[in-house]
């Protein structure tokens, strides 16, 4: 078999190898391939690998002999997998790798806000505590415990973040649609989005993006929010209207917001968020961990060693 990797530098910048795949068929690997030259790249190879590339429709019927394609990530909006399945072409995913990376920056964007610990150690390194008269200065710190985290998405990483927050003595509310009840130990699963505005000091947004919920924190929901809400988001930058939580930032009704993703990515100069005041954000590493691209990796081999032995793991068609 002809393997074909499209865009593998993000998961493998050479800290890791490729010799699994080796040992399953012929293997070219592309730190990156543009759109128009996705076709010519693939050729008549049968797998594809990719993350971030788009294959469509047209991309399909240019590929006959083309059976297998390995999302190397969880989410699969960059292939048209339904068309893909009335093509007999497999279509695999990574499931829960990175749980574990995302929730620990979820808590790394908390910190930062609530600590501002780069901030004061770049001031350190500046030389402001040598010249200092006192034997500390600071800037606004305050405390996680006693204030409440409200959870968007409760599958596995949302209730993860459950978990940490709790540890850290964090209220937990969540909202799961259609669900409602326990959540946990201290939290709860509320029945809306509105009582989990109305009640958080913070929001994390740990959910899928899809066309019910795309642009879903936008003015009329930061205007249900407690004034002065800290706004995670390591999900997608889709499920924020960016204008509308720039001018909330500007205007302090959002105390802060804590972003490893953006709308489009990576994002354009004239994004409002690069600019808004009180704004952590990191260019998508929640999921980049070693550990984390080393299972990705892992997986993805597994998923293509599946199915070549005639039955497939992870299909998500």
């Amino acid at each position: 078999m002809n393997i074909v990797v499209l865009d593998g530098y993000c998961l493998n910048p050479g800290d890791l190898d490729w010799e699994g795949f080796r040992t399953l068929g012929n293997l070219t690997v592309y730190d990156r391939t543009p759109a128009a030259q996705i076709v010519e790249r693939q050729g008549d190879a049968e797998a594809m690998l990719t993350n971030k590339c788009i294959i469509s429709r047209e991309v399909l019927d240019a590929l006959p002999g083309l059976k297998y394609i390995g999302e190397l990530a969880t989410g699969y909006n960059n292939i048209d997998y339904v068309y893909a399945s009335a093509k007999g072409i497999t279509v695999t995913n990574i499931p829960a790798y990175s749980t574990e990376s995302v929730v620990q920056h979820v808590f790394a964007l908390l910190f930062e806000i609530v600590n501002k610990t780069s901030m004061h150690a770049a001031s350190v390194r500046q030389g402001d505590w040598v010249r200092s008269r006192d034997f500390c200065y600071y800037e606004k710190i305050s405390e996680l415990s006693g204030k409440t985290i409200g959870i968007i998405g409760y599958g596995r990483i949302g209730r993860r973040v459950a978990e940490i927050a709790e540890a850290f003595g964090l209220n937990v509310v969540a909202y799961n649609k259609g669900k409602s009840g326990a959540a946990g130990v201290k939290g709860k699963l509320v029945s809306s989005l509105e009582e989990l505005y109305r009640v958080s000091d913070i929001v994390s947004l740990n959910c899928p993006l899809n066309a019910e919920n795309a642009g879903m924190i936008n003015k009329a929901a930061i205007d249900k929010m407690k004034p002065g809400v800290i706004l995670i988001n390591t999900a997608r930058g889709g499920l924020i209207n960016e204008s509308d939580l720039a001018e909330a930032l500007w205007e302090g009704r959002v105390a802060a917001a804590g972003l490893d993703v953006l709308g489009k990515e990576p994002p354009l100069s004239d994004n409002p968020l690069l600019a808004a005041p009180r704004t952590v954000i990191t260019p998508h590493i929640a999921w980049a961990t070693t550990e984390a691209r080393r299972r990705l990796m892992k997986i993805a081999e597994e998923n293509l060693r599946a199915y070549l032995a005639g039955a497939p793991i992870n299909k998500i068609n």
